[in-house]
């Protein structure tokens, strides 16, 4: 009876290890960004999740979907990840910052002009962010990246921020909608995938985003112009909710969340190497290597235009988005001034 019992073991034992080792996997459903949003999204974070768990060595295993796949508002990134469904978000700055206004302090209008003013601001007031999406939304926020300097396309010619008066302005964020207010202009938000045909069609005159992104799609065959003044990065990040993150042991939470960080810095690099490109490409300019070439444009930037975006911060962005936030947490604006506001008034 005992050898009996010990060699059905042995039988049987072969067929449930395999089936132990396969429920030690860790499914980790990530949100990407939108599939038509741009190289960063195509060239970068796409491919970096479907090699994550080859990379890291982690028993993982990546499921991406885009967002506009997934037929997710991307203004519900924050609320998808708190409630579970997606384990990782690719969270878009401007869109979730109705739910979370703080992540709006990232990038307000005048304060990331340059690539290296973005790296030190959000180094600053990052860890304020991620201490509320924590408490707020039960998530880790590991990296933020710019999808690179926001400029402005027009379909009539424009030589000025001064000749925005009267004009109807697509925009990524309240703080954008703001500053087009001040300079006469009205503010429009709407979807990425809608502003191509609303250009054409006059529904706005013209539109705010990087020179990538509006190079993806296909903005320039419905403008004229490019007024290259950068207003601010339009910063996005990963945030990982923290029940997922406990699945994983603290050596490999440890492994991935640094993985994530090295991502994070790589389209830092690559989103800069994007913009010099892309304007290139816009405007008919060579080497243009990774868009379509138009002939688009570029009106001078002026003296008197960079001084505007870089009082913007002061005079609009900060006042209005100081009351938003503090409303939701009330040293909101005071952290924001000892990180942030320290580095822009040195």
């Amino acid at each position: 009876m005992l050898r009996s019992l010990l060699m059905t073991v042995c039988a049987v034992a072969p067929a449930v290890l395999p089936v132990q080792a396969v429920a030690d996997t860790v499914t980790l459903r990530v949100l990407g960004q939108p599939s038509g949003s741009g190289l960063i999204a195509q060239q970068k974070e796409l491919p970096y999740f479907e090699a994550l768990a080859e990379k890291t060595g982690l028993d993982i295993k990546i499921e991406y979907l885009p967002v506009d796949v997934a037929g997710i508002p991307d203004t519900d990134g924050l609320r998808v990840l708190r409630s579970g469904l997606f384990d990782i978000v690719s969270i878009r700055g401007p869109q979730v910052s109705r739910d979370e206004p703080s992540v709006l302090g990232l990038d307000l209008i005048g304060q990331n002009t340059s690539f290296e003013a973005g790296r030190a601001h959000v180094a600053a007031f990052m860890p304020y962010v991620d201490s509320r999406l924590q408490s707020a939304f039960n998530a880790k926020l590991i990296g933020m990246w710019p999808a690179g300097p926001q400029v402005i396309f027009c379909k009539p010619e424009v030589n000025s921020l001064a000749d925005l008066s009267g004009h109807k302005v697509r925009v990524g964020d309240q703080s954008a909608a703001n500053f087009m207010a001040k300079l006469g202009a009205t503010g429009i938000s709407m979807p990425f995938g809608e502003v191509q045909q609303s250009l054409a069609r006059g529904v706005v005159d013209c539109a705010i985003t990087g020179p990538a992104s509006a190079n993806s799609g296909g903005w320039p065959e419905a403008t004229t112009t490019v007024l290259p003044v950068p207003l601010q990065l339009a910063m996005n990040g990963y945030a990982i909710n923290l029940r997922s993150l406990d699945k994983l042991s603290a050596e490999d939470q440890a492994t991935l969340i640094a993985a994530l960080e090295e991502l994070t810095n790589e389209i830092w690099d690559f989103s800069e190497e994007l913009y010099d490109d892309a304007m290139r490409c816009n405007t008919g300019a060579t080497p243009c290597e990774r868009g379509k070439p138009y002939s688009l444009t570029a009106a001078p930037v002026s003296d008197a235009d960079l001084a505007a975006v870089s009082a913007a911060v002061t005079e609009i962005s900060y006042p209005v988005w100081a009351e938003q936030c503090n409303a939701v947490a009330a040293d909101c604006a005071e952290t924001w001034q000892a990180t942030v506001g320290a580095l822009l008034a040195k």
